[in-house]
């Protein structure tokens, strides 16, 4: 039985692979420079990425689909990658070049912080399904 987080780790998996597609065709998404938010490529015109972001976006996904087969593999992914997308909202705004790493400024700040409170919220209430017994 898929329950709704499983159900929700699945979109959200696919989504990741959605965006890591969408920011490997963006002119210089394949390249691992420049790492500089106003200078790199930019998926959908607004949000700088490269290389390693778009590889980080492609695991996310896939470590999405692979955690919707189970109730307890969608909590933990929703709970995880949740506290990893708020590391990043800091790191944003620390280090708006990723430490030298990936593009982590501007719009992107603020869609990693709206993630992070999103999938932890999902990841922290998410109530396991009571299974029917039998009389």
């Amino acid at each position: 039985m898929n329950t709704t987080i499983q159900k929700l780790a699945a979109v959200f998996g696919v989504v990741f692979i959605i965006v890591a597609i969408i920011g490997f065709l963006a002119s210089g998404g394949m390249s691992m420079q420049p790492t500089d938010p106003a200078t790199a490529a930019k998926a959908l015109g607004i949000f700088p990425v490269n290389l390693l972001h778009n590889i980080v976006h492609l695991i996310f996904g896939i470590w999405g689909l692979a955690a919707s087969r189970s109730w307890s593999g969608s909590k933990q992914f929703f709970i995880i990658v949740g506290i990893l997308y708020a590391l990043l909202t800091v790191v944003g705004f620390l280090s708006p070049n990723g430490f030298g790493f990936v593009p982590l400024a501007g719009a992107d700040i603020w869609l990693h912080c709206v993630l992070a409170i999103v999938m932890l919220v999902i990841g922290y209430t998410a109530k396991p399904v009571a299974s029917a017994t039998a009389a």
